[in-house]
């Protein structure tokens, strides 16, 4: 068990123990790690079985973490969650149940089979650190990290995320299918839930707190800043979106070029992190026009296409 901070091992650490359970590729393991020490909430769509599970399951038993799942279904009902008060014969009065949603890592299997109620049902926790039930307001356990997955929009029994939740998710990523070297090394472990359950945390839940302290006092020099913005700026007068990023996520794009130079062993953020992390951080946010949908430009072309044509910061 890790008692103090090495900067730069932690990821190592992390990435190290997770791979006796995960396979994939290490910019994937990047990614999830920036998120979970920067606080940003990850969001992965993808097809059933190419390791979602594992990946959440591996990093909450290294991070030594109360761990829960959540799998959502169109019956599954905000309480479900959030929690409900229920009448205590014994007590004789109207007590706090707990929903799924108190504990400290939360995968939230296929959460566009719910409805809307119960996304924002979550979504609303995601945002506030707390969930309110009847006029009480119950706080959410620190560290407190969600890794959301959700099917293709063209799989049956879907329900579309709305921008505005889309927005909360600061990183988004897709794991794709194994190559064939990770694929032979899926079929020779063959007890995966075994391998999980034989994990051992490597850092504790101060250390993560001290960890996500530290990823926000990483320095961000104005020019990078200036960067970010116009970043920004350039999705919002693109003629190609509809919608391009909210200040909100001008700032997850900001904390997790932190946390990129963190995992890198800086202290101070230069401009290849914020390149290395835009698209995951921005690309589900972005709207396309009709017209970019039907010459068939994603987000991500349409961001990249962007950030190309701005001057990047020099001397740092």
């Amino acid at each position: 068990m890790k008692t103090t901070i090495d900067q730069k091992t932690v990821a190592n650490d992390l990435k190290e123990m997770m791979r006796k359970a995960f396979v994939g590729s290490d910019s994937i393991l990047d990614l999830v790690l920036a998120g979970f020490l920067a606080g940003l909430h990850v969001l992965i769509e993808d097809i059933p079985g190419v390791g979602k599970t594992t990946l959440a399951r591996s990093l909450a038993k290294s991070a030594g973490l109360d761990y829960a799942r959540i799998q959502f279904t169109p019956d599954l009902l905000p309480g479900d969650i959030t929690g409900v008060t229920v009448w205590s014969p014994e007590k004789r009065e109207f007590v706090f149940k707990s929903g799924a949603i108190m504990h400290q890592f939360i995968l939230a299997d296929e959460v566009n089979r719910a409805s809307s109620r119960t996304q924002s049902a979550l979504l609303e926790a995601m945002q506030e650190k707390s969930v309110t039930v009847d006029g009480s307001t119950y706080p959410l356990p620190e560290p407190f990290f969600v890794v959301a997955t959700q099917n293709p929009l063209s799989f049956s029994g879907t329900f579309q995320l709305p921008e505005a939740q889309l927005d909360r998710f600061g990183v988004s990523l897709s794991l794709g299918y194994p190559n064939h070297e990770d694929e032979i090394t899926i079929l020779d472990r063959v007890k995966q839930d075994a391998l999980l359950d034989a994990l051992e945390p490597v850092m504790s839940s101060d250390v993560i707190l001290a960890i996500k302290e530290e990823v926000r006092n990483i320095r961000v020099d104005r020019r990078i800043q200036d960067f970010v913005v116009a970043i920004a700026d350039g999705t919002r007068r693109s003629p190609t979106l509809k919608l391009g990023m909210s200040p909100r996520a001008t700032g997850h794009l900001v904390l997790a070029a932190q946390a990129w130079a963190y995992l890198a062993g800086r202290d101070f953020v230069v401009p290849e992190d914020v390149l290395e992390v835009a698209a995951p951080v921005i690309q589900h946010r972005l709207v396309p026009t009709a017209q970019a949908r039907m010459e068939n430009k994603t987000p991500t072309d349409i961001l990249m296409s962007i950030i190309d044509r701005i001057p990047k910061p020099a001397g740092l």
